[in-house]
């Protein structure tokens, strides 16, 4: 038998397995009045809530009524917070959430920049079309012996050039695409391409031709340029730079000159180490680095033997000193340069013939 307080309880489905407390039908009555159980006994008279029926759950795969499938959207979301199901460990948009999912569409965002950058880049070898050529050729040029034309200077050249290349392409392909996955390995291929088309120019010269240790040192330039945007941490952390020392000339644009003038070298960063944040050690940098002299004719014809100088070293961030909290257009982009030049008379060095300096 149902006790006269539960009887209006007892009359509505879908409570059997809730909590069981009186109920009072005329709740807007101010609370000091008095509860009239007879109401409460008739409440059972009144209808009750309408339930809802259970919704069978369609499977995967079946239309839905009211809902239109998301094209290309994935069929199920690994659990977790939003950005770290839409972005990679290194900060891109994964593949199945960037509408620039292929090489072409990577490379289509950014049509503007590659062809400035492409044009350049094979503009270098239209004077040469007006010496005297050959039939296109290969040549075998050496990489670092003392016998080759620069040392392996012009070998590091390449690595370089490829390398800057790349990271110009990458920061546009980043921007227009949201920053896609794989668009640093696109800005990787497009750049060791145009380097090897420019070096097809080099096939037709009768003292030089297509290098293949040319178009190595290309791929390991654009190489590092894809670890340094796509392993986590390592672009705030290691930089490939060029220097650039001032001769006789303050600077030489071609030739053996051009290649004697120039350093290359990677950095290890201070600021990129959070110990480090709040150091003075992260205005500094480690650097390994190299360089070679003596090796113009001039120097050949006196019996000078060509050097190569391998150094370790402490340098400066300018950069870091400097612009690291600028906001201006100018002070970004003085940061931003600082990360691929090293300005001269500003690191401390030992190299491989004993020598301790700039």
């Amino acid at each position: 038998m149902v006790r006269p307080e539960f009887a209006a309880e007892a009359d509505m489905p879908g409570l059997e397995f809730g909590k069981r407390r009186p109920f009072s039908p005329d709740s807007l009555k101010p609370a000091g009045d008095d509860w009239d159980l007879a109401d409460v006994r008739q409440t059972s008279a009144r209808p009750g809530p309408t339930m809802l029926q259970p919704v069978t759950l369609q499977p995967a795969g079946t239309d839905l009524p009211g809902y239109a499938e998301l094209d290309g959207a994935p069929l199920s979301a690994p659990v977790g917070p939003i950005d770290d199901q839409r972005l990679t460990r290194s900060g891109h948009v994964r593949r199945e959430y960037s509408p620039y999912k292929s090489f072409g569409q990577q490379a289509g965002s950014s049509k503007t920049e590659i062809f400035i950058l492409g044009g350049y880049v094979l503009a270098q070898g239209i004077p040469k079309l007006f010496k005297d050529t050959s039939s296109f050729h290969f040549h075998d040029e050496g990489w670092f012996g003392k016998d080759t034309q620069t040392i392996g200077m012009d070998k590091l050249t390449h690595a370089f050039n490829t390398y800057l290349i790349a990271e110009l392409l990458h920061h546009r392909i980043h921007r227009n695409t949201g920053g896609a996955e794989g668009d640093a390995v696109t800005a990787g291929v497009l750049a060791a391409g145009l380097m090897a088309l420019n070096e097809i120019s080099d096939g037709i010269e009768p003292d030089a031709g297509y290098s293949m240790q040319d178009i190595v040192m290309n791929i390991a330039g654009a190489g590092f340029s894809v670890l340094r945007n796509t392993v986590p941490g390592l672009k705030e952390k290691l930089a490939f730079k060029i220097e650039i020392i001032p001769n006789d000339q303050v600077y030489s644009h071609v030739g053996k000159k051009h290649y004697e003038q120039e350093r290359f070298l990677f950095s290890l960063k201070g600021s990129g180490f959070e110990k480090l944040e709040n150091s003075p050690l992260k205005y500094l940098d480690l650097q390994v680095g190299y360089y070679a002299s003596d090796f113009l004719n001039s120097d050949r014809e006196q019996g000078i033997v060509p050097k190569q100088h391998l150094f370790v070293g402490v340098g400066l961030n300018l950069g870091e000193l400097l612009f690291a909290k600028s906001r201006s257009t100018i002070g970004r982009a003085a940061y931003s340069v600082l990360d691929y030049v090293q300005l001269p008379y500003t690191s401390l060095r030992y190299d491989s013939t004993g020598r301790l300096g700039n």
